[in-house]
């Protein structure tokens, strides 16, 4: 496995009716197809090797007996081939007959999954021919070979401990208990559905989400091979409606009637980070007895209503060329439409959260520092939504602007404007004679530029902030956003500190998006255009002297680029992957520059595609993972005394909530990864 990723496909041969030879010929093509592509698991259609079509031809001698034999053919096949392969054929046993998916790896049919669910009902009449399958493991005789045939069978890949495989088919997907469920329950990390779906006006929507609601549910990978063209279209057509889902997100897709491979590559960590993650998730009973792994002694391990046995497989370790995409922005959904819903739904947290406080403390009255840059933009516009929840008049918002050393005339001008339009009320307090002063005081050189000469300024700030909401009876809101804390971007009981922090939780690259909807959507034209520009001007904390009238001091100059520590922030916090993952992953996203993404495997939340990303060489993005990592483990003694401010997604910095970290810990074990890629 490659660090996580391992290839599939989902594949829907062109067949014959009642022909198993020309099937057969037809999937071997596919599969030596998927071998050259790097495909380790692929799944076809259920009943592939005969037809699902067949009808009572399924009753016939000579149609089962060449069945058996165009298998052994398969499986002969993958001794060349190294990957394990899902194939639908009847089979029959014991005097009934089932609607099996044949395992195959190696030269060796592995075993036979039968289904469980036999639908009679509308166009489905395959009682007429199949018995209910099995569900504990019984032997049974292929060509010599004993075999284990029944539903609670988990076939593991010996080299990729993550890669755990069961099946179910067609309708066992669509009943109200599918035997998936009891499989992810005994540690199946994948399932594999041999289906021979009907297509009817709207079906496809219908299969697209139970597809990936069963891939969230489970937290799975699930890989859907349907039947397609060459089945009989006496009275029905199949589509060919290949999907792989992984947790809840569609990574790939089949255009509908077509045949062929449907590929992609499944993250096995990230399955396994969020299944670790969640302590209520049923994996959890692995250890129930007491044993180690998945609880398997002997390939067998206690189950819901059972027992499941393992059949083991092997794989080699490969490298791939990665086709799935990489999002290069994973906190920003990429779609217009479902951006501006999720910057509305945020705005909405945001202002609630602050609502709530407000009501809770009785505080009529709002002060925060505005500086005409985005977070503290930000936080008034929310400011300014909180107080029309509860009625309460906009001019009970104090926005006090402090110019100092290094604030310009834009930042300036765009801080009084916006506060202006919003109907808040500016105050104005120069603090360059108050920070003069206290260099004075402790013995400060002012044209020493350095920690003590900005911090300094931060510090007075907040404590003209505090001193005024004592005034005015009212709460200090914070500005800072989640980048800034991660990173430790942010004066000590300075800047850092507030009486509750609106945009703790929103990363830098969500900031911009929703200060840009803010001004797209606000209907005044005035107010948009200084939002704009506002987005236009350079992220700056602003305490160095101005250059030429300009801003001297630009945050990724000196801490990195956001988007590629917002990048690292999510990898690292929502799945805990390593340097070494998160390196490669941004390779692949920041490598295009330009070109788009289209965030294959991502949720709504997570999924940023589409946008124009940076190009970074190789170089430049070890350099800032290195930064970031230093900076994330040393600076978390900042977290650890955060105001409260409302979580608005799956990744959060407090330390009453997401981020429990010891200030203390050593950084070391992750520095030595980065140095060695």
């Amino acid at each position: 496995m490659d660090q996580g990723y391992i290839r599939v496909a989902a594949a829907t041969p062109k067949i014959r009716v009642a022909d198993p030879v020309y099937n057969g010929e037809r999937i071997l093509e596919l599969m030596r197809e998927g071998a050259k592509r790097q495909v380790k698991l692929m799944v076809f259609p259920e009943l592939c090797i005969t037809a699902y079509t067949c009808n009572d031809l399924f009753l016939q001698d000579r149609l089962l007996s060449e069945a058996k034999r165009t298998l052994a053919m398969l499986r002969d096949a993958t001794a060349e081939m190294d990957l394990l392969a899902f194939v639908g054929l009847p089979w029959e046993q014991g005097g009934r007959l089932y609607n099996v998916a044949a395992a195959l790896s190696g030269g060796k049919v592995l075993g036979l999954v039968p289904k469980l669910h036999i639908p009679n009902y509308s166009e489905y009449y395959e009682g007429r021919y199949f018995a209910r399958g099995n569900e504990t493991p019984v032997r049974v005789d292929f060509m010599g070979e004993k075999i284990p045939m029944g539903t609670r069978l988990i076939f593991a890949c010996e080299e990729i401990p993550e890669l755990r495989v069961s099946a179910e088919i067609c309708e066992d997907l669509w009943v109200a208990s599918p035997p998936s469920i009891g499989h992810a329950l005994a540690g199946a990390t994948v399932v594999v559905n041999c289906s021979a779906s009907v297509e009817t006006v709207g079906k496809d929507d219908y299969r697209r989400a139970l597809v990936g609601g069963q891939s969230g549910r489970l937290v799975c990978g699930y890989i859907y091979a349907s039947a397609g063209e060459g089945e009989s279209s006496q009275d029905l057509v199949f589509g060919g409606h290949n999907l792989i889902a992984e947790n809840g997100a569609i990574l790939a897709e089949a255009k509908r009637f077509t045949s062929g491979l449907t590929c992609a590559e499944l993250d096995l960590w990230r399955l396994r980070s969020e299944r670790r993650r969640m302590n209520t998730y049923p994996g959890s009973l692995s250890l129930e007895d007491g044993r180690a792994g998945y609880g398997f002694r002997d390939g067998v391990r206690p189950g819901p209503g059972g027992a499941w046995e393992q059949a083991a497989f092997h794989l080699k370790p490969v490298r791939l060329e990665l086709e799935r995409p990489i999002d290069p922005a994973p906190f920003v959904p990429h779609d217009e439409k479902e951006r501006s819903k999720r910057c509305e739904e945020i705005l909405n947290i945001q202002s609630l959260g602050l609502k709530k406080r407000l009501e809770h403390t009785g505080t009529k009255c709002a002060v925060l520092g505005i500086s005409g840059g985005l977070d503290s933009t930000l936080a008034l516009l929310v400011t300014a939504r909180a107080f029309d929840l509860l009625g309460l008049p906009r001019k009970q918002i104090i926005a006090v602007t402090m110019p100092c050393f290094g604030t310009t005339d834009r930042t300036y001008h765009n801080a009084c404007v916006m506060t202006g339009k919003l109907g808040a009320t500016l105050r104005e307090i120069d603090i360059k004679a108050a920070v003069t002063q206290h260099f004075r005081d402790i013995g400060h050189d002012p044209d020493s530029h350095d920690v003590t000469y900005e911090n300094s300024q931060a510090r007075e700030r907040t404590q003209i902030l505090m001193d005024v909401a004592n005034q005015e009876g009212g709460l200090v809101i914070g500005t800072g956003d989640m980048s800034e804390l991660a990173l430790g971007w942010a004066t000590y009981n300075g800047d850092h500190m507030s009486m509750y922090g609106v945009n703790a939780s929103v990363p830098k690259t969500l900031v911009r998006h929703l200060v840009r909807y803010y001004a797209d959507s606000c209907g005044e034209e005035e107010l948009r255009d200084v939002l704009l520009d506002v987005l236009d001007t350079p992220v700056s904390p602003e305490l160095l002297p101005p250059a030429m009238g300009t801003i001297s001091q630009k945050t990724e100059d000196l801490v990195g680029p956001y988007e590629l520590h917002d990048f690292f922030l999510y990898y690292v916090l929502r799945f805990g992957f390593g340097p070494a993952r998160i390196y490669r992953m941004a390779l692949a996203a920041f490598a295009g520059g330009g070109k788009e993404a289209r965030g294959a495997g991502e949720s709504a939340e997570e999924s940023g595609a589409g946008r124009q990303a940076a190009a970074y060489e190789p170089a430049v993005i070890k350099k800032w993972l290195q930064v970031f990592y230093r900076r994330f483990f040393s600076q978390q003694f900042k977290r650890s005394c955060l105001p409260d401010g409302p979580k608005v997604g799956s990744v959060a910095l407090s330390p009453r909530g997401d981020l429990r970290m010891p200030s203390d810990a050593v950084s070391r074990i992750w520095m030595e990864e980065i140095e060695r890629l």
